[in-house]
């Protein structure tokens, strides 16, 4: 028997573990870091995403950093859901809410379901670090074309925390429930 129950106090089916166990170990990432003045040598945070992922066993397919533009953000994750070997679209920057921030709104637009969890959660942890200062970020996850959409801020710490803390544990199950 689970030692895991429902609010109803009954046995859930199947548990968070089993999932997990049934979870894909090898998740083909794609990984978009949104700046307009970032380049390959200095985009640390779109570097230290490729680096979490390569230690937990999960291949970049295709990485690009692109200007703060909101047909180039439209763009590049349509045509990276069109690839049959990404099963997950993680993009970095642009979540705030500066004039230039419009990452949140591209993504949003775009997503056909919402996993308001890991926005709700990636603040929740953020305020811990960074205090009420959490609220200014617009984290937000989902999926589009069968394809986990992830949206992080850009700081290398939110990176490192939204990657450590969320994504990264969860991606293999997150990605077994999308192709239910």
């Amino acid at each position: 028997m689970s030692d895991e129950w429902t609010a109803t106090g009954s046995a859930p089916s199947a548990s968070v573990t089993e999932h997990r166990q049934a979870a894909p170990d090898s998740v083909r990432c794609a990984v978009l870091t949104v700046s307009d003045t970032r380049t390959v040598e200095t985009d640390t945070s779109g570097a230290l995403i490729r680096e979490l992922l390569g230690w937990a066993g999960h291949p970049v397919a295709e990485y690009r950093i692109v200007a703060d533009e909101p047909d180039q953000i439209r763009e590049i994750v349509r045509e990276w859901a069109a690839q049959p070997g990404i099963d997950a679209i993680l993009s970095n920057g642009g979540t705030g809410i500066a004039s230039r921030d419009t990452t949140y709104d591209v993504i949003s637009g775009l997503l056909e379901k919402r996993l308001d969890g890991f926005g709700e959660l990636f603040r929740m942890l953020s305020y811990q670090e960074i205090g009420a200062a959490a609220m200014l970020s617009r984290a937000t996850a989902g999926v589009f074309r069968n394809r986990l959409v992830v949206a992080m801020p850009g700081s290398r710490n939110a990176v490192n925390l939204a990657m450590t803390k969320l994504i990264v544990p969860e991606l293999g199950h997150l990605v077994l429930e999308i192709r239910k």
